[in-house]
C-alpha cells in the first residue's frame, strides 16, 4: 500500500460534515446545476453509524445488534474512539471484510472512472477517490445523479479486484450513495476546492486525474 494511503484517515475519523457537506439538499423548482456524488467502499458508513447516516432502515438482523439507527445527522457527535470501535465490532458480523482502497486500487478506479466519464459524456469538475470512499461533482445532463453514481460504480468494480488484493466475489461499493444539489456557481466552486483538499487533509497526494476539467462558471444562464 502506498504510504500516503496507509496514512490516510478513514470514514471512522470522519465527521458527517466532511463525507456530506452541510450544503442544501433542495427537491423542488429550484435550478440544479451539478451534482456532488457521495458514495463509500463496502463496509464504511453502515445504516446505524454513531453518527447517523441517510438510511431509513437496517437490512441485516446482525448489525441491528451494534447500535440504533439514526437517521440524519446526530446533533452531538460521537468521540473517534466511539466510532473506531464501532467498526471494530462491525469486522465480526459483516459478510466480508471492510474494504480499504490501496494506491493501485485508486488508480484502477480513476481509469475506470474516466473511460465511464467519457462514455457518458459527462462534465467532471472534481474527483477525490479516499480509501473508503469517493466525490465527485458532476454536471447536471440527461442521467439523473442516482444513474451517474450506477455507472460510475459499475464501470469500476471489476477493475478494482482485478487488482488482485481482494478476491474475487468481494463487494467493492457499499451502495448507492448519497447526491447533493449544486444550484449556484457559488456552490460548485466552494464544493470542487472541498473536493479536491480532500486528499490533503487526510495526509495522502494531491489527486489529479485527465478526466476532470475546471469550472469555468458554466450555469443555464450563460457563465459567472
Amino acid at each position: 500500500m502506498h504510504p500516503a494511503v496507509a496514512r490516510g484517515k478513514s470514514l471512522a475519523d470522519s465527521q458527517p460534515e466532511k463525507l456530506m457537506p452541510n450544503l442544501p439538499i433542495i427537491i423542488g423548482p429550484s435550478t440544479v446545476l451539478a451534482y456532488h456524488l457521495i458514495w463509500t467502499a463496502y463496509g464504511w458508513w453502515l445504516p446505524n453509524d454513531p453518527r447517523g447516516s441517510m438510511s431509513r432502515f437496517i437490512a441485516c438482523d446482525v448489525l441491528k445488534e451494534l447500535g440504533e439507527l439514526h437517521f440524519g445527522r446526530k446533533r452531538i457527535q460521537p468521540a473517534s474512539r466511539v466510532i473506531r470501535g464501532f467498526y471494530e465490532e462491525a469486522k465480526q458480523v459483516l459478510k466480508f471484510p471492510l474494504l480499504t482502497f490501496t494506491s493501485e486500487e485508486i488508480v484502477a478506479i480513476a481509469n475506470a472512472f474516466g473511460s465511464a466519464i467519457r462514455q457518458h459524456g459527462y462534465t467532471c469538475y472534481a474527483c477525490a477517490i479516499m480509501p473508503d470512499h469517493v466525490h465527485i461533482p458532476i454536471r447536471k445532463q440527461r442521467h439523473a445523479a442516482e444513474q451517474m453514481i450506477a455507472n460510475l460504480q459499475d464501470a469500476s468494480r471489476v477493475p478494482v479486484l482485478d487488482v488482485g488484493v481482494h478476491p474475487n466475489g468481494h463487494p467493492v461499493w457499499g451502495g448507492p450513495g448519497w447526491k447533493v444539489f449544486l444550484h449556484s456557481p457559488e456552490d460548485i466552486r466552494r464544493t470542487t476546492k472541498y473536493i479536491e483538499d480532500n486528499p490533503i487533509k487526510a495526509r495522502m497526494p494531491r489527486q489529479v486525474w485527465d478526466f476532470v476539467v475546471p469550472y469555468d462558471g458554466w450555469s443555464f444562464g450563460g457563465r459567472k
